[in-house]
């Protein structure tokens, strides 16, 4: 039986692998006719106009191949799905025509609602040094935020040829190893189809890059790795969730707490994000830069995958902020070897 199964899951991705394989090609063939185009600007690392829009042909690969396998999981996570393909829907707008932030929060916002209708939800953030903390009324709200700021901060760390697919890739890898190990059906395929769509994406994505996954793909993916967040804390502490998922919300944190204290507003473009520096370190190579942040990601989340659900997470909490101030006078020790203004 367990063989049948192990069978059945290599066909699911090697499915998802080639479909997304196919629909990226297609995608990126008629990138130009469709206005997929990214045109670099005075933040781009890229100086050429390059297809955008790939998150198209990975999601529709991994949408259209799933219900072959899981669609009565489908049906049970039904409003988690219709929340997916409504991120998904307003990123595919903002490749073809930028959508403005104020609309992608509004549909995040709404897709967090959906999620909550089958109990996905944040009503327990965990025990800090004797005291359980529940959230009760504030769940939602609490939920929405955290959701809204992690599929952001996935959106902003996609700046470098095969960074956000390299990192995902990681995040979800450590998901399915918690859906695995707690025989759970939802975050197993929905971690592996998308590591699989990834797979190929990174053959078009790897430095330099034929087409960029655009917002189709970083919302959509940043959406998806917050629900297999959400999920996963049945099985393991609040904290370990933030180290599984770390390098988005350390980038996102120290960019926007330098802004704050330089007086700018921290929704504020620039070139200060951890990737540019560390770019710069790596004497402009790419792809040396892309595996290093695969590596520490990879640290961080088998870090996050050690803890125990039961464990009191004070010093869980503490051990990531350290590792939040460390990383902040690193990147800033940089910043101004590098005399960037940032």
């Amino acid at each position: 039986m367990k063989g049948n199964c192990n069978v059945s899951t290599a066909i699911e991705f090697i499915s998802v692998f080639l479909l997304s394989f196919i629909l990226i090609r297609l995608v990126r063939h008629y990138a130009p006719k469709l206005g997929l185009i990214d045109i670099p600007n005075d933040r781009s690392i890229h100086v050429d106009h390059t297809p955008r829009g790939a998150g198209i042909g990975f999601f529709l690969a991994a949408a259209i191949v799933l219900p072959f396998f899981h669609f009565d999981v489908m049906l049970q996570y039904l409003w988690t799905f219709v929340a997916i393909f409504l991120v998904f829907f307003v990123g595919v707008l903002d490749d073809h025509h930028d959508t403005s932030p104020k609309t992608k929060f509004i549909v995040l916002i709404i897709a967090t609602v959906f999620l909550s209708f089958d109990g996905l939800i944040i009503d327990d953030v965990g025990t800090f040094f004797g005291l359980p903390i529940t959230l009760g009324w504030f769940a939602l709200p609490f939920t929405m935020f955290a959701v809204s700021g992690f599929t952001n901060a996935l959106n902003l760390i996609d700046g470098l040829d095969g960074l956000s697919a390299t990192v995902s890739i990681v995040i979800l890898g450590s998901f399915f190893i918690v859906g695995y190990q707690n025989d759970d059906t939802f975050m197993v395929m929905l971690s592996m189809s998308f590591i699989a769509s990834l797979a190929a994406f990174l053959i078009f994505n790897w430095h330099p890059a034929s087409i960029f996954m655009g917002d189709s793909g970083s919302l959509t993916l940043g959406f998806i790795i917050s629900v297999l967040a959400i999920k996963s804390l049945a099985y393991l502490p609040t904290v370990s969730v933030l180290f599984i998922a770390a390098l988005p919300i350390f980038d996102t944190l120290i960019v926007m707490t330098r802004r704050k204290i330089r007086g700018r507003s921290m929704f504020s473009a620039d070139r200060c994000h951890m990737h540019h520096i560390a770019r710069h370190f790596f004497m402009e190579d790419t792809r040396k830069t892309v595996i290093f942040f695969g590596i520490l990601q990879a640290v961080y989340s088998i870090t996050g995958l050690m803890q125990d659900k039961k464990m009191d997470e004070g010093y869980l909490m503490i051990l990531f902020i350290l590792n939040t101030v460390i990383l902040y006078l690193a990147i800033g020790a940089m910043i101004k070897r590098q005399k960037r203004d940032c």
